[in-house]
């Protein structure tokens, strides 16, 4: 009897976590977060020699769920720090499990997804997948240059979700990804704008180290007060670091990086909460007028996303600001799950060809 194979599984991993989820086309049949111990981990000296633990986890949440890998279509994993690239759904290839096992550009939980990926989907003889990593990189070369010959803009920031919702509002518009050009600001921790040109995210504030403020990251602060501060002799470079991400924003004025309890405090009538919230917004307008202008104005829409874009404060304030260059769309919270799973189903429906990262990156070696 034939075996009939319908179901796409997809693995996420973190730090101390994998999170699982087995989709039949769009509808997610089964989820859950697979909790990894300390004393679980912290005998892997490399990050990535974990693949062979979490793998064993997921074959058994597998059977738990009763879905035996024979019944899989495909697996997607997270993408990992990789080589600078161009967007798209990428088969796991020899090189760039060389690249991942490596940690080309850094080690991270994050490099495991294509590894357990393939490892699961070669014992089966189908495909294995990554979709829009970190390492998204589709800037023109004049966007790079900071003001700085030591310094170059580097393209890091939330592509996976901005991609994916990107391709969601182009269905709506009953238009191509490649046919729309959208100002897209992911909301989140951190906070990336990216202009979307056709499909291809030309630019965007790297969310550790510029644009506007977030629940717990600085932005781009006045460089000359924080070159006083680096040399003041009163804080460390761990210090700073960490008053620019991680510490700072909401955090560093208003001890949370809780936006839904600094919305309370705005409600109850706390005027310094407000300040300093009305002040993320408008740090965010205005970086949208700053990636309406790499379009040339020419803009289908102008989209909110995020955890934060669930709240109607915040989109209310930044639609005031902007929606006078184009419709703005709220597409509130980050499913990276359900974004994975479409940039794994587009190639099996034939609806765009994966990519091979051999051909799409720069080889040093």
């Amino acid at each position: 009897m034939k075996i009939l194979k319908e179901y796409v599984l997809v693995i996420n991993p973190g730090s101390t976590s994998t999170k699982v989820a087995l989709f039949k086309e769009e509808i997610c049949l089964a989820e859950k977060k697979l909790n990894h111990s300390p004393e679980e981990l912290e005998e892997f000296e490399k990050v990535t020699d974990q693949y062979e633990l979490r793998k064993n986890i997921i074959l058994k949440w597998l059977d738990e769920v009763e879905v035996k890998t024979d019944r899989l279509l495909a697996v997607v994993g997270r993408g990992g720090l990789l080589r600078p690239m161009p967007g798209g759904t990428y088969k796991v290839t020899k090189k760039m499990m060389e690249d991942l096992n490596i940690g080309v550009q850094g080690e991270h939980a994050s490099n495991l997804g294509g590894i357990i990926a393939k490892a699961i989907a070669e014992t089966e003889g189908i495909e294995a997948y990554i979709v829009d990593p970190v390492a998204v990189d589709e800037f023109e070369n004049v966007a790079r240059v900071s003001g700085m010959p030591e310094i170059e803009r580097r393209s890091l920031g939330h592509a996976l979700n901005i991609k994916a919702v990107g391709h969601r509002v182009a269905m709506s518009c009953n238009k191509k990804f490649n046919e729309v050009n959208l100002v897209v600001a992911h909301l989140g921790g951190g906070i990336s704008v990216a202009p979307i040109q056709k499909g291809r995210l030309v630019d965007y504030n790297n969310a550790n180290e510029m644009g506007p403020f977030s629940p717990e990251r600085a932005g781009g602060v006045p460089m000359g007060d924080l070159a006083k501060l680096c040399f003041s002799g009163e804080y460390t470079y761990s210090e700073v670091k960490s008053k620019l991400r991680g510490k700072g924003g909401l955090t560093a004025y208003l001890n949370t990086n809780d936006a839904q309890e600094v919305e309370k405090r705005v409600e109850i009538g706390d005027e310094k909460a407000r300040l300093i919230y009305d002040a993320m917004c408008y740090q965010i307008g205005k970086e949208i007028g700053a990636m309406a202008t790499v379009l040339d104005g020419k803009i289908d829409a102008i989209v909110l996303t995020g955890g934060i874009a669930y709240s109607q404060y915040v989109t209310d304030y930044i639609s005031e600001m902007v929606e006078f260059m184009a419709p703005v769309i709220v597409h509130a919270g980050e499913d990276e799950m359900q974004a994975l799973n479409e940039g794994a189903l587009r190639v099996l429906k034939g609806e765009e060809n994966y990519k091979i990262y051999e051909e799409e990156v720069k080889m040093n070696d």
